[in-house]
C-alpha cells in the first residue's frame, strides 16, 4: 500500500478514514478512562489466532459490565471488510469498547466501539539476539482478568524505565510476579523447567500458545514466581502478539545467566514461529 495512502477505521457503525474517527467529549472513555480493548496480528490479510482474541475482548466487556453491540459473526464480517480496505501487509487490528456517551460523565450507556488498523513492526533479529533489562514494580491491577483501556501505571513509569537504561518494567504485588503492562512473563528455572505467573494476570494469547507447545522438551506451566525466583532465573522472556517471545537478560541489578538470551528461550521462540506459521496456513485453506 502506498505510504500517502489514507487507513480506514471502523466507528459508529460504519467504516470511515482515520483521520474522521473521532469521538465526542462525552464518552467515558475519555471522562472516566472507562473501556476495554484487544489487539491482534494480521498477516497477508489473515488475522492469526481471531477466536482466541474475540474470546477475551467478549470476556473483558462482560467484566466490565459492557455490551458490545455487534454479535460475533458481524464483527469478524467488519473485521475483514477493514482489512480488505486497508490492505496492509503486516499490521495490528485494535477492537476498543467504550462506556459510551455519558450525560452525567459517570453512568455508562450504550457503549461504542472502535476499530483501528496500522502496520505493525516486530522485533527485529537484533533486539532478539541483544535481549532486553527491565525493572520491576509494586504494583497490581484492578481486575487482572480484563484487558482495559487504563495504563496510567505503565505510562508513568516510562521516565522511570528511561532513566535505569532500561526497556520495560515488570509488575508484582508485595514479592508475587504477575505481568508486564502489555506482556506476560515467563522463567526458565536451572532444571529447564519454564513457569509463568499464574493469577493476577491477563490471560496473554501469546502466553496460550507458549503453553500449548507440548511437543517441546521443556515443560512450561503456570504457578507462583516470586521475586527471589526471577532473580535466580536461568533465563527469563516476555510473550505479546508485537513481541512474540522477546528474550529478557537483566532484572534490575541482576544479570542473568550468560548476560544473553539463552537456548530454551530460542527454541521457544523457533516453535512459537512455527505454530503462527501452520495458523496462517490454516486460516487460508478453511
Amino acid at each position: 500500500m502506498p505510504a500517502n495512502q489514507p487507513l480506514y477505521a471502523y466507528i459508529h457503525g460504519q467504516i470511515t478514514p482515520l483521520e474522521q474517527a473521532f469521538l465526542h467529549v462525552s464518552d467515558l472513555a475519555i471522562q472516566r478512562g472507562y473501556g476495554v480493548f484487544d489487539f491482534f496480528k494480521v498477516h497477508a490479510a489473515q488475522p492469526l489466532f481471531l477466536d482466541y482474541y474475540l474470546n477475551r475482548f467478549y470476556q473483558s466487556a462482560q467484566l466490565m459490565e459492557l455490551t458490545v453491540p455487534l454479535a460475533r459473526p458481524a464483527l469478524i464480517e467488519v473485521i475483514q471488510a477493514l482489512i480488505r480496505r486497508n490492505d496492509l501487509p503486516l499490521s495490528g487490528i485494535k477492537m476498543i469498547l467504550t462506556g459510551g456517551y455519558s450525560a452525567d460523565g459517570y453512568n455508562p450507556v450504550e457503549p461504542n466501539l472502535l476499530i483501528i488498523q496500522q502496520p505493525l513492526m516486530l522485533p527485529t533479529p537484533e533486539q532478539v539476539a541483544r535481549g532486553i533489562k527491565v525493572i520491576t514494580h509494586d504494583y497490581l491491577r484492578e481486575i487482572p482478568p480484563a484487558k482495559t483501556i487504563n495504563y496510567s501505571m505503565g505510562i508513568r513509569l516510562i521516565k522511570q524505565i528511561k532513566a535505569q537504561d532500561a526497556d520495560d518494567v515488570l509488575y508484582h504485588h508485595q514479592g508475587f510476579v504477575t505481568e508486564f503492562p502489555r506482556a506476560n512473563f515467563f522463567l526458565v528455572k536451572h532444571d529447564n523447567t519454564v513457569v509463568t505467573p499464574a493469577t493476577n494476570v491477563l490471560a496473554g494469547i501469546t502466553r496460550r500458545n507458549v503453553l500449548a507447545l507440548t511437543e517441546q522438551p521443556y515443560p512450561v506451566t503456570v504457578g507462583t514466581v516470586t521475586l527471589d525466583d526471577i532473580y535466580q532465573a536461568k533465563e527469563a522472556f516476555l510473550t505479546s502478539t508485537t513481541k512474540r517471545v522477546l528474550p529478557v537478560v537483566q532484572i534490575d541489578d541482576v544479570v542473568l545467566g550468560t548476560g544473553k538470551p539463552g537456548p530454551v528461550t530460542m527454541a521457544l521462540l523457533q516453535a512459537l514461529l512455527q505454530m503462527e506459521e501452520q495458523q496462517q496456513q490454516t486460516v487460508v485453506i478453511n
